[in-house]
């Protein structure tokens, strides 16, 4: 089973911080601050325990911010930091450092090669706007990978366990850096960039769609697999417009067969096997969905592509029933729904026992 991620913040992550600052900062209470960021760290969450760190190298730094920014920066050069050991760090600039822009946003450019500052530079954007992302932009032209990713990252509108900046909640002001971005050298900055128009695409989808669609037409080395990546939440909702961005009809496809156990017993897989035929060439994009009262949940199958009419593509898979903490799984009547280029071909009943 795998390691929490909240364990990852522990002794070996604290003494690393402490030693990096200890060799920046003369005096520096190394020993006081281990012990006071140890303290009480098993009981918490991952990011209570990255928020119990930052308290405690804030009170053993004792510095006005702008200080406390420049031995952050020094430390970086004694000690190589990573995800787990720099997180503090960076949560500790995001607390204390809104009075202070310039010092604090150099000092997440400096940290985020080491612990990317996704999160850190959310209280910037929301209280700075304007400055904030002229910053952000500047890191857009960065040779560093890593700032170039953070421009993207710290600025999407959905970031994942990011605050809620609501501004960038409206699409236009971060559009400039994605356009710097969308053919990026870089697999993780163009990743980035891909679900920045993700998130675009939930709550302005004809903005993504426009985004995308002259992307599409311009081209680039890695255009396509950005956009498909980009648009894979309107593909999963089977939009018309997205589909035919990767080439593939909405609604061609049929579901020649398909089979499914009667029932399934709560933590383990059903199984089904189903046949898709091509009504034209092209890409097939085939989606499943489990639904029941009150839930609908699509998932992805396969693609496929036709070189003729009338080809037919087999496919077997399974559907885990294992329980989870994030979602509770109710035993009863369920209905395996299979989708082909956004449009359901087919369904087939069946029941999850306890």
């Amino acid at each position: 089973m795998a390691q929490p991620l909240k364990d990852m913040i522990n002794a070996t992550s604290v003494a690393t911080l402490a030693d990096a600052v200890a060799t920046a900062r003369e005096g520096f209470p190394r020993e006081r601050f281990v012990a006071a960021a140890l303290t009480g760290l098993g009981e918490l969450e991952l990011k209570a325990r990255v928020g119990h760190v930052a308290r405690a190298l804030h009170t053993a730094l004792d510095l006005p911010f702008p200080a406390a920014a420049e031995v952050l920066r020094a430390a970086t050069g004694h000690t190589v930091l990573d995800m787990w050991s720099g997180w503090p760090a960076t949560d500790y600039v995001a607390v204390h450092g809104v009075d202070h822009l310039d010092e604090a946003m150099a000092t997440l450019a400096v940290i985020t090669p080491f612990a990317t500052a996704e999160f850190a530079v959310r209280p910037y954007l929301d209280r700075h706007e304007d400055t904030a992302l002229k910053v952000m932009r500047g890191w857009a032209e960065s040779a560093d990978e890593h700032l170039r990713r953070l421009a993207s990252e710290g600025t999407r509108p959905r970031l994942p366990w990011g605050t809620r900046v609501h501004w960038l909640m409206s699409p236009g002001p971060t559009l400039p850096i994605l356009e710097r971005l969308r053919d990026d050298p870089s697999e993780y900055v163009r990743r980035s960039v891909a679900n920045h128009v993700n998130d675009i695409a939930k709550d302005h989808p004809d903005t993504a769609l426009a985004i995308l669609g002259r992307w599409h037409a311009e081209g680039g080395v890695h255009t396509d697999r950005v956009v498909r990546h980009a648009a894979r939440g309107l593909l999963r909702a089977g939009h018309p417009e997205a589909l035919g961005l990767i080439g593939a009809t909405h609604g061609s496809g049929t579901v020649a067969s398909l089979v499914v156990a009667d029932t399934v017993t709560t933590g383990d897989r059903i199984p089904f096997t189903l046949t898709v035929r091509a009504d034209a060439p092209g890409p097939l994009v085939l989606k499943y969905a489990i639904a029941r009262d009150g839930s609908h949940r699509v998932f992805h199958l396969a693609e496929r592509v036709a070189e003729a009419a009338g080809d037919t593509f087999t496919l077997a898979r399974s559907h885990s029933f294992r329980p989870v903490t994030t979602r509770a799984e109710p035993p009863g009547p369920r209905t395996l729904h299979i989708i082909v280029n956004g449009k359901p071909q087919a369904t087939a009943p069946f029941t999850l026992l306890p």
